[in-house]
């Protein structure tokens, strides 16, 4: 399910709105669920990325990226590298995103000061993601399969209806891997894209996604600003805003782009 990754732009890209609004009544969980995994997301995308990192005294840290992503068939890879500052300069993050929820999602990430490339493994997925409020786990869509929905109630959000749904995991490998026992998402009911979620973690605190900005790029829905902060009881410990800009689809991107061996030559 399309619902918290980035591949963020593939993660909280959307498709062409509907000619006319689907009632809520005529829908239900499982379908709403399988509309939001349906939707076009784009291929062959290119977008600059930058991530502010906010700790709890206000202290801000601001990263600059550069992301990549292709589809494979009914899998996609996409590629993250690091542009600035000097400490995460060349690191770069590459994933192979399955379709089939059997098959685990390949991740690595090339660190050039030791010029290592390290294989993400399972048990550290749920960690975080370069020192973000987005872990490993949320790099990569989930697959339909692994949940069960509810629709808890119909809202708004900007204005906009949405259906909040509740969202469980099938499987403890499912809860080990994300770090999220259940999550409740609002789903946008024109577009079917989720611009708010709050993850609930399995050591008690909670995770805070919200989509600020929401913009058609060549007929597709992208989130070009969110926000994902996480929380103990009332208090805010980290938060992450991630914006993104000079968005492009249908580029010119070789499968030999997104190899483990391509990520550690750099950009």
């Amino acid at each position: 399910m399309k619902y918290m990754t980035i591949a963020w732009v593939a993660l909280l890209s959307g498709s062409l709105v509907f000619s006319a609004p689907i009632l809520a009544s005529t829908l239900t969980a499982d379908e709403i669920a399988q509309k939001v995994d349906e939707r076009e997301d784009g291929d062959n995308s290119a977008s600059q990325l930058k991530m502010v990192l906010i700790d709890k005294h206000n202290n801000q840290r601001v990263r600059s990226m550069q992301q990549f992503e292709k589809d494979f068939g009914e899998d996609t890879r996409s590629v993250i590298f690091f542009l600035a500052p000097k400490d995460v300069e060349n690191t770069a993050f590459l994933t192979f995103d399955y379709a089939d929820s059997d098959k685990d999602d390949d991740q690595w990430l090339y660190l050039p000061a030791l010029r290592q490339t390290k294989r993400i493994v399972s048990s550290d997925k749920s960690s975080s993601f370069m020192g973000s409020d987005f872990s490993y786990a949320d790099m990569t869509s989930r697959s339909l399969e692994d949940y069960t929905y509810k629709i808890v109630k119909e809202s708004e959000v900007r204005g906009h209806k949405v259906w909040i749904m509740e969202t469980k995991p099938k499987k403890q490998k499912t809860i080990d891997e994300t770090g999220y026992s259940k999550s409740y998402m609002f789903v946008r009911q024109d577009n079917f894209v989720v611009v708010r979620a709050i993850h609930f973690l399995t050591d008690g605190k909670r995770k805070y996604m919200d989509v600020k900005s929401l913009q058609q790029i060549d007929g597709i829905w992208v989130a070009t600003e969110i926000e994902m902060k996480t929380k103990k009881d009332k208090f805010t410990l980290h938060s992450t805003l991630l914006s993104l800009s000079d968005i492009q689809f249908n580029q010119d991107l070789k499968e030999s782009f997104f190899t483990v061996r391509r990520i550690e030559k750099g950009l």
